[in-house]
């Protein structure tokens, strides 16, 4: 290319700005996250679909080494309504696409320290790509939960008083 030529921009491209960020506003509440982690995950044509329409349930979802595959297990994709005899069975487990180190670096933490789980945090699209944030967590007890409502409910009072000085 000659020096200073623009490249051409790609029109099909998927950023991810028009899909749905389905976050699992529940799994930071109940779990202390130590580390994320961002894999693929493995869909079907009836569940990409479902998901860019955002109907996805993350509440009460988990992943599990299995072997050298990691699957998510929980997950609700609703069945698209236009599939018709090709829909897809809507709490089927997934598997999640890393790395082989990945997966023994995350088998790893979990055997290391017991109580630790793997749970997703958000679906989303990357570049056209349905991806998953997996947290490496440890479940907090209810005082740790009552905690956490002490530090919003006082965070928000703060914030009150700034925005009224």
């Amino acid at each position: 290319m000659k020096k200073g030529a623009k490249t051409p921009k790609n029109t099909n491209h998927d950023d991810g700005k028009l899909s749905p960020r389905i976050e699992n506003r529940r799994a930071r509440f109940d779990y202390e996250v130590l580390d994320t982690v961002e894999a693929g995950i493995a869909l079907l044509g009836s569940e990409v679909k479902s998901a860019r329409l955002g109907r996805v349930q993350l509440a009460g979802s988990f992943a599990l080494i299995r072997g050298r595959n990691v699957v998510l297990v929980g997950c609700h994709i609703e069945e698209y309504e236009q599939a018709n005899r090709l829909n897809h069975d809507p709490t089927r487990w997934r598997n999640l696409l890393l790395h082989r180190r990945e997966i023994r670096r995350l088998s790893q933490a979990l055997a290391k320290q017991p109580g630790l789980t793997l749970v997703p945090l958000e679906i989303y699209f990357k570049h056209g790509f349905a991806k998953v944030r997996l947290a490496l967590a440890k479940g907090k007890t209810q005082f740790d939960k009552r905690q956490t409502l002490k530090d919003r409910d006082a965070k928000r009072q703060i914030d009150r008083a700034l925005r009224r000085n």
